[in-house]
């Protein structure tokens, strides 16, 4: 099957032989694109493709292997093509479309699909994916619960991959898989009424459709429930505690899979877009913390603080009147600040993205497990506008100082803003909706700089929260390279967000927990940002008169998310144009 598989995707290459190099490679492009969406069913749903809105991936580990296959004959296709002769807007197009196959297929040698579970999403937390897929029409519920009839499917698929990866050795850390275990439990020993699954259907809109309809849809989605989606969930509960428990590593470092240190120096190549190793990112951490540590005193002594610098973390961790004593105060005020911002965005940016955002709680199921906020981008079709999820789970940890400057990273001008122009703009899909990570969390990162020029950071103690949030990200770039390529432990990377952010304990432990989870990524929040910085300075030297920060904001979001040595590229090139 395999080698079938192989043959077709040749043959299909190799049809393209009548067209110019260009116009196989625009070809390849849309090919691809199509086949994307055709194996990612959820995302092709929640851009508003519904051709197989009843269907799952395919995660088996013969997918994987065939993906790879499929992923190395594209790639020696593309290195056919004599690219020079394209247009520039598809030399950049060719130059990042093989950087991510080349990217995929060094990932995949490393097997870590292997380890298919994490307590920040997938197969535990299915009933989340309802957030991003229609439901406008009875049909979308039904084809909803058509999924979930097929979840047996994916959990057989799932065990099949998580077994394989028990005899490589390649498996997660301990205190990450407990959690994941505890959110089966939840899944695996529920009344089909009280299913996380169930509340999705309690909430039909009563005036869209008809009664009994709506009837229909909830007696079948709870059979749905109880014959096939909690048995499956059960099933996979045993094989957690008899078989992938008992045999996962009690380690926190990637460093410790099979040529797991080969593997973080991939990564931070590859989240960063640099050649930066992780020891030199280790370093850039240490300095940033050291210079933000001595601003943040300079605020501390402007507030005629008596005490020392710990004592000033614990006063802000421990105060209640730094914290809302319950959840509605607290997504209000989330709500005033947003709106607040809107209207100064047009003094920094010529061009405001069309689709607007939203609020939304993190649904409380996985809120006690996931970080502060996060954002979620439209629809591709506009059915869906983009939505910036706050953690409202005990709002006695949530500090009112953290409010101003993760709404300006979430929503605008960080990710709403750059997010949803790029959707806008005349690129092929894949750049689009895709992009590399060191500029999509730079830019975040970057945004949250702009809340001085946004009316923002006024009271000492919300400037305090932007230092806080740029110290979180150098501490990542200090604590994510110490735990997976040296021997820090989980309680040292605890213990150094503790003496130099004031971040409270709670949000602490979910933060250290998602670096390990996730190796690499929090590398590019605080790369990108600097990276971004530097071009701004350095475009205010060289421009003088002329520096206009709104063209400059323009010149860096015009392409899309691209990687930093583009980016530079390109701001170098608007400099000289002048």
């Amino acid at each position: 099957m395999k080698v079938l598989l192989y043959l077709i995707t040749i043959f299909v290459l190799s049809s393209c032989s009548q067209l110019s190099d260009e116009e196989i490679f625009v070809q390849i492009m849309d090919d691809e694109w199509s086949r994307l969406t055709k194996n990612n069913p959820v995302y092709a749903s929640s851009m508003g493709i519904l051709d197989r809105n009843q269907e799952w991936s395919d995660y088996s580990v013969s997918a994987e292997l065939e993906d790879n296959e499929h992923n190395v004959a594209v790639l020696n296709k593309l290195l056919t093509l004599d690219y020079k002769s394209f247009s520039n807007l598809n030399k950049t197009n060719y130059a990042l479309f093989v950087k991510e196959y080349e990217n995929d297929i060094e990932e995949h040698s490393f097997g870590t699909f292997y380890m298919p579970f994490s307590h920040r999403g997938g197969i535990q937390l299915l009933h989340e994916t309802t957030s991003v897929l229609p439901f406008r029409t009875t049909e979308h519920y039904y084809d909803w619960i058509s999924r979930l009839q097929k979840i047996p499917i994916v959990i057989d698929q799932i065990i099949e991959k998580a077994s394989i990866g028990i005899e490589k050795n390649i498996v997660p850390p301990f205190v990450l898989m407990n959690r994941v275990y505890e959110q089966i439990k939840l899944q695996a020993n529920v009344a089909s009424v009280n299913s996380p699954f169930n509340k999705h259907f309690l909430e039909i809109d009563t005036s869209r459709f008809d009664i009994d309809e709506i009837v229909l849809i909830q007696s079948k989605a709870l059979e749905t429930i109880d014959k096939l989606v909690i048995p499956a969930y059960q099933k996979l509960l045993i094989f957690f505690e008899n078989e992938y428990l008992p045999n996962i590593r009690k380690t926190i470092g990637i460093k410790d899979i099979p040529d797991g240190k080969k593997y973080y120096e991939f990564i931070a190549r590859k989240f960063t877009t640099t050649d930066l190793t992780p020891l030199e990112i280790h370093n850039i951490g240490l300095q940033e913390v050291k210079r933000i540590r001595s601003e943040m005193q300079s605020v501390i002594d402007s507030l005629n603080w008596s005490g020392t610098f710990d004592e000033f973390l614990t006063d802000l961790r421990t105060n209640p009147k730094f914290y809302f004593d319950n959840p509605e105060d607290l997504f209000t005020e989330y709500l005033a600040t947003s709106k607040r911002i809107d209207p100064e965005l047009v003094n920094q940016f010529k061009y405001l993205p069309r689709m607007p955002y939203g609020l939304k709680p993190i649904p409380i199921e996985s809120a006690p497990d996931t970080t502060t906020a996060y954002y979620q981008r439209p629809a591709a079709d506009g059915s869906r506008a983009g939505y910036y999820y706050v953690n409202l789970y005990r709002p006695e940890v949530r500090p009112k100082y953290e409010i101003e400057v993760l709404s300006v990273h979430e929503a605008m001008p960080g990710h709403h803003l750059q997010i949803a122009l790029a959707m806008e703009l005349d690129l092929p899909n894949f750049r689009k909706y895709g992009g590399f990570t060191a500029f999509i969390e730079g830019w975040g990162l970057y945004s949250e700089s702009l809340g001085y020029d946004l009316g923002l950071y006024k009271d000492p103690y919300s400037k305090f929260g932007q230092l806080t949030y740029d110290m979180w990200r150098a501490i990542r770039l200090v604590v994510d390279t110490g735990m997976h390529y040296m021997d820090w432990t989980r309680q040292d990377a605890i213990n150094y967000f503790l003496e130099n952010s004031a971040k409270t304990k709670q949000d602490i432990i979910n933060e250290v927990d998602r670096y390990i989870n996730w190796p690499g990524q929090a590398l590019a929040y605080k790369i990108g940002q600097l990276k971004i910085l530097e071009l701004k300075n350095t475009s205010k030297l060289k421009l003088g008169d002329d520096y206009d920060v709104r063209e400059f904001h323009h010149q860096i979001l015009k392409d899309g998310a691209l990687p930093l040595y583009m980016v530079e590229q390109n701001i170098n090139n608007w400099i000289s144009s002048y």
